[in-house]
């Protein structure tokens, strides 16, 4: 076992998972936007505006550190999900514009509504098709042959495209309730509430469609040495989920969001589990994929140096935000 692929394994990790959290909830405004009357889009619009870019920076390191510390994995990813990423890239884009040119349009201003919408809409559906891709493992092509379409945009990657906006949504509704107040808020309450109903329904669906058409993953889950902790990670969710369920009941304003987010990371730990030690599901470990040993270390100082930086800028920029949005952000 390598120290240094295994750290950089679990920085990449950890930049994943902060960006599923921290962008999560600004592609779940997105992806409810439509249903909010003009008034409400810009003051929902307004609670990610000043850290939504901040948000994203988690996704170009976490791009940056796959391709210096496990080049082999990033070669193989990047022509394997090429339209799913690349569709991605182009939503990102067409999302960002429209937070600053729906601020100063009038006639125009369904159309970066639109782009607000859109772009949240396929960002999380092309990554939905990466983390199918990912699960259940894809063919490594030959000599002769390429990639084949068909290696990603599969119904159950559909379904884990669907599974993952529902799962956004949910997060950018929660945030909105400790963000917002009056109208909005209640809103958001009711959204929550139907939501939650639908994720656990579509994680279910997952659990059992991914052992059916992966044996190798069934035979993780339920005849190795793993077992146990996804026996765990199953009775944490269960608490979580029931912790969700009472805070929005009872009409908690944080609560809500913070045990979504134990529930993200309880189904992060365990997709983790079920195809460690591979970074490449089926074909390529962590340690087969690393890039040399003066690589990584030299990579690791850079790491230890830019990762506070980057904790602390993030930490800092929602203390500065904190606190309820009244009125729309201009500038």
């Amino acid at each position: 076992m390598d120290p240094f692929a295994l750290s950089w394994l679990g920085i990449i990790a950890f930049g994943v998972i902060m960006y599923v959290i921290l962008d999560g909830f600004g592609l779940g405004v997105g992806l409810l936007s439509p249903l909010f009357t003009e008034h409400e889009k810009d003051l929902i619009v307004s609670t990610i505006l000043p850290v939504w870019d901040g948000n994203e920076t988690w996704l170009v390191f976490v791009g940056a550190a796959l391709y210096g510390a496990f080049p082999l994995a990033f070669s193989t990813v990047l022509p394997a999900f090429y339209i799913p990423i690349l569709i991605m890239v182009i939503a990102l884009l067409f999302r960002g514009a429209s937070f600053e040119f729906r601020l100063k349009s009038y006639r125009s201003k369904i159309i970066w509504n639109s782009s607000f919408f859109l772009g949240s809409l396929f960002v999380t559906i092309a990554q939905g098709l990466i983390v199918a891709g990912l699960l259940t493992g894809f063919v490594l092509p030959t000599e002769y042959a390429s990639f084949s379409f068909h290696e990603w945009f599969t119904p159950f990657g559909l379904f884990c495209a669907l599974s993952l906006i529902m799962g956004y949504a949910l997060l950018g509704s929660n945030r909105l309730i400790i963000k917002t107040t009056g109208v909005v808020q209640q809103k958001c309450y009711k959204l929550s509430k139907i939501l939650q109903f639908i994720l656990v329904v579509c994680g279910l669906i997952i659990v059992f469609w991914t052992q059916a058409i992966d044996p190798e993953i069934k035979h993780i889950w339920f005849n190795s040495a793993r077992t146990v902790f996804f026996a765990i990670c199953l009775v944490i969710g269960i608490i979580f989920y029931i912790g969700h369920f009472i805070s929005l009941n009872k009409r908690f304003e944080r609560g809500p969001f913070w045990f979504l987010i134990g529930l993200f990371l309880v189904a992060y730990t365990g997709f983790i589990l079920s195809i460690f030690p591979y970074i490449i599901p089926h074909h390529l470990t962590y340690l087969q994929a690393a890039a040399g040993d003066s690589t990584l270390k030299f990579m690791l100082v850079g790491a230890v140096i830019m990762l506070p930086i980057l904790l602390y800028y993030t930490y800092y920029s929602y203390k500065i935000f904190r606190g309820k949005t009244h009125e729309k952000i201009e500038y």
